[in-house]
């Protein structure tokens, strides 16, 4: 991802990660970043970034997605990645 908009680093989340770009008339899978954050000081909320590899993506520019989270909208979402992560190991062991 050579004109990648996020820095990726020992503390990003997740720094290799499938992903598909949609749109209405298009679906490209990539290679993407994922990263969960928050300032270092003074912190007003969680920031959840994606960034994908703009290397094969042919229809968007090099971006980056990037939601602000207060803190029990970041509760609610984890707590809703844990209910389906059980769902997807309790599949994989059947």
């Amino acid at each position: 991802m050579t004109d990648r908009l996020m820095k990726v680093n020992a503390y990003t989340t997740l720094d290799l990660v499938d992903a598909v770009a949609k749109g209405q008339d298009f679906e490209n899978e990539a290679f993407a970043v994922a990263n969960a954050t928050t300032d270092t000081e003074n912190p007003d909320c969680v920031r959840l970034q994606f960034e994908l590899d703009n290397m094969t993506e042919e229809h968007l520019p090099a971006h980056m997605e990037e939601l602000e989270l207060t803190p029990d909208q970041a509760r609610t979402l984890a707590a809703d990645l844990e209910k389906h992560a059980d769902r997807v190991e309790d599949a994989s062991n059947e």
